[in-house]
């Protein structure tokens, strides 16, 4: 993915906007809102970096345990006809659930870049 930043485990997204000649992004994979903008990209990673030390800063002050993004966890719901194949596929290749739709998320991915 092109349009993101990273900084100290965090990923950022990254939108330019024509009307107000700016680029803007959002801190994504947690619930607390970060956003940060910039005129250059300079700037821009400037703001993101400024904003999640902030954010971090703030936490501490407060005693808060800042927010890890992307956990590792999510909740997916299909149908359970889908379930079924996949389970029996897993099966298959003698791996887990977990383990077949790891292998098979990073296959897809290596194909698209």
């Amino acid at each position: 993915m092109n349009n993101v930043l990273k900084y100290k485990g965090y990923t950022g997204s990254v939108e330019f906007s024509a009307d107000d000649n700016v680029f803007h992004g959002r801190v994504l994979g947690i619930k607390d809102s970060i956003s940060f903008e910039g005129s250059t990209v300079e700037k821009l990673k400037e703001d993101f970096h400024n904003g999640i030390d902030h954010y971090l800063e703030v936490c501490k002050k407060l005693g808060d345990t800042p927010e890890k993004p992307f956990s590792g966890k999510f909740v997916l719901r299909l149908p359970s006809d889908l379930h079924c194949q996949i389970a029996l596929r897993a099966k298959d290749e003698n791996k887990s659930l977990n383990a077949w739709l790891v292998d098979t998320c990073k296959n897809v991915l290596s194909e698209m870049t």
